[in-house]
Order: structure tokens, then C-alpha cells, then sequence
């Protein structure tokens, strides 16, 4: 049997190689590589497939957030509301801008951010809310926009696990995540449903205006070459990434159902299993499977780790420690107990291999020596 992967980008990028390769030559050939036209024409593209007006390709997913909140004029001393239970990079843009994270708990079925605790976090100094759309599926939107609606808040949208996925209002609209708040942002890290091969990432919005501030501000700040008009940063998607991703998109919706169908047979296989709990899909959003979490009661979560890494089995652990307990953004009485049940999460999750390429012996070898350990 062939080694088991995380994720197997050699093989997803054997069976586009042609078309990637060509694409890269046509840029190698023109040496357009910063700003050639496969930038522009993969912006159109994936702003046609999200269904929002404007798409602002960026060098990765932290420049993407950091970007949003300098568009939207955030000022030290402003807060910013954010789930704890995610990946450091939508804290650690907060606190780079002298911005204040305030930190909020999850919802313990999917992962979001709680939005019925979201208005309680409010105070006169709150500029924005950052829901995480976690593992490949939306954060419940509709009442979140309403919060933010009611206090005049922003809404910035860290879609960089969910691109692809669709939440479902209740008056049966349908929108694409990264496109239902004030900005959207997004990564094209190779791990990601949508991947280049290095980094890049991308912002979302339905306004031209911040669309073109957001253009300038990813631009050293200038509309018009050595006119700087505003502080801005170097934060540019290179030409072979984009001309890389333009192939790769026409993919993605074929790429998601390949990831359910794994999804749909780890959970056919181990929902019998005592001690395990399989992913909660949300009523409202569409799940992508950016990955595949479940949660290990008893304690039990480190010895199956080590048990399937014994076995050839490859797993990872989003996130071990919580952010409020993370060394660099620790905050007077926010210690051990202040966000319990992240805390919990932090103990349990486990994500298992999934990808596009998978196949069903690899699974069932999983599987297998899941049931093994629980059996023992």
C-alpha cells in the first residue's frame, strides 16, 4: 500500500500537469511576473465563481486580513471581535495593527464562532467582527449580519478553509462564503481546497470604493505609480501563482465533492464507534471539507494519535492551545477555565487524511485501525 498523506498534492497535480505546465511556460515565455495578465483574468474568474463584483489577489491569506482592517480605517485601541478556537494568523494581524482581540467562544457542533455570544463582547470601542468559516464550512452568517447591522459594525470574513462553501439564508438566498460581510479574505496556501503552489491570498467585497481602496492599499498605498496617497504594503499575488490557480479553479467545485465523498465514508464507518464524534454539518452552510475533524471523549485523543502514527497513519491537531493561552497574546484574566470549551476542543479534535485524491483502501485502513484502538 502507498504511504498515507495528509493532503497528496503530487498526484492532484499529475492529473492537471499538462495544463498547469502550460500555463506556467506561457508566463516564463512573456516574463510577466509580477502583475502579467493571468492576475487580473484569475480575479475575474474567481469573482465570477463566488458571484461578487470585486476580487483583490494578495500575497497570502495574513496580508489578506491585515489589508481588510487597514481599508476599514481601524485604529489602535479598536476591537475586534474574533472566535478563540482558530489558526493564530486572524489574532496576530489584530495585534500587529494595535488593534485589541477580543476573543470569543465556539459553538461546540461546528467549530464557529458562537454568535449568540457575540453581542455581549460589544462595547463602544468594537470596529469589526471576524467570523472564521473553520474546517470548510460557513460561520451562521444571517444572525451575525444582524448584529453587526444593529451595532454599525464590520463584518470581515476569514474564508481561507472555506472557499467554495454556501450559506443558505433563511428566506432561501444563497451566498458564497467570503462574500456576505463587509470584506472577504482568503488563502491559496497549497494546502488549501484552492491552492497555488507557494503562497496567495485574496480579498472579497460588493463596493467598488473599499474594492479600490483595498487595490491601493495592497499597492504601497498608490493609485498612480510613485503617488502614494495613503500607507499601504507590498502585497502582490505573482503572475505563475495566479496563472497556476486560473487552472486550478476550473476544479474546485469537483475537488469539494471528492472531499465529501470521503467525508461521507469516514462517516458512514465510524459513527458506530463509541468515544468518537463525526463532523456536524450546519442546517445553513454547505461543507467543503477542508478538513476532516472529529471529536475523542475519555481522554483518549493523544493515545489514538500516537497509536495511528505507529500504524503509518498521519493526523493533525487544529489547534492545541488556544489562542487566549498562547504566550504572545495572553491578557489579565483571560487564563486557564476563561473559554472552556475551546479549551476542551483543544484536548479532543482530531483531524484525519483527506484530500482530493484519496482512495477507498486508504480509508478503510484508517478506519480499521481506528476501530482497532477502541476495540483494545
Amino acid at each position: 500500500m502507498d504511504k498515507i498523506v495528509m493532503v497528496d498534492l503530487q498526484k492532484q497535480y499529475q492529473k492537471i500537469k499538462v495544463e498547469v505546465d502550460a500555463a506556467m511556460q506561457e508566463v516564463l515565455n512573456t516574463t510577466a511576473f509580477i502583475q502579467g495578465p493571468q492576475v487580473q483574468q484569475f480575479a475575474d474568474a474567481l469573482g465570477k465563481y463566488n458571484d461578487v463584483e470585486f476580487v483583490i489577489p494578495c500575497a497570502n491569506g495574513t496580508d489578506a486580513l491585515q489589508i481588510a482592517m487597514m481599508a476599514l480605517d481601524c485604529k489602535p485601541g479598536d476591537e475586534i471581535i474574533l472566535p478563540v478556537h482558530t489558526y493564530v494568523a486572524t489574532a496576530e494581524v489584530i495585534a500587529l495593527l494595535g488593534l485589541i482581540p477580543v476573543f470569543t467562544e465556539v459553538n461546540a457542533d461546528t467549530f464557529n464562532i458562537d454568535v449568540k455570544q457575540i453581542e455581549s463582547k460589544i462595547t463602544s470601542k468594537t470596529k469589526a467582527i471576524v467570523p472564521v468559516h473553520l474546517y470548510g464550512q460557513c460561520a451562521d452568517m444571517e444572525p451575525l449580519l444582524a448584529i453587526a447591522d444593529k451595532h454599525n459594525l464590520y463584518v470581515i470574513e476569514d474564508t481561507a478553509q472555506a472557499l467554495g462553501a454556501v450559506y443558505t439564508f433563511n428566506n432561501g438566498k444563497k451566498m458564497r462564503a467570503g462574500t456576505m460581510g463587509t470584506i472577504g479574505t482568503t488563502s491559496f496556501f497549497p494546502s488549501k481546497n484552492l491552492g497555488c503552489y507557494g503562497d496567495g491570498g485574496a480579498l472579497f467585497t460588493r463596493d467598488k470604493d473599499l474594492a479600490e481602496k483595498i487595490k491601493m492599499m495592497a499597492n504601497h498605498g498608490q493609485r498612480i505609480k510613485y503617488h502614494h496617497d495613503v500607507i499601504g504594503v507590498n502585497s502582490r499575488l505573482d503572475t505563475l501563482q495566479a496563472a497556476i490557480l486560473n487552472v486550478k479553479l476550473k476544479y474546485l467545485d469537483q475537488y469539494e465533492a471528492a472531499r465529501n465523498k470521503v467525508a461521507a465514508y469516514y462517516d458512514n464507518a465510524l459513527a458506530s464507534i463509541n468515544g468518537i464524534i463525526t463532523p456536524v454539518r450546519s442546517n445553513n452552510s454547505s461543507h467543503v471539507f477542508h478538513q476532516y475533524t472529529l471529536k475523542v471523549r475519555g481522554n483518549k485523543r493523544d493515545a489514538l494519535k500516537r497509536y495511528l502514527e505507529d500504524k503509518g497513519i498521519p493526523t493533525m491537531i487544529y489547534y492545541p492551545v488556544p489562542l487566549h493561552l498562547q504566550k504572545a497574546y495572553v491578557r489579565e484574566g483571560f487564563g486557564e477555565g476563561s473559554f472552556p470549551l475551546t479549551e476542551s476542543l483543544s484536548r479532543e479534535v482530531i483531524s484525519l487524511p483527506i484530500h482530493t485524491e484519496m482512495i477507498e483502501e486508504h480509508q478503510a485502513y484508517i478506519v480499521s485501525c481506528i476501530k482497532d484502538f477502541f476495540n483494545n
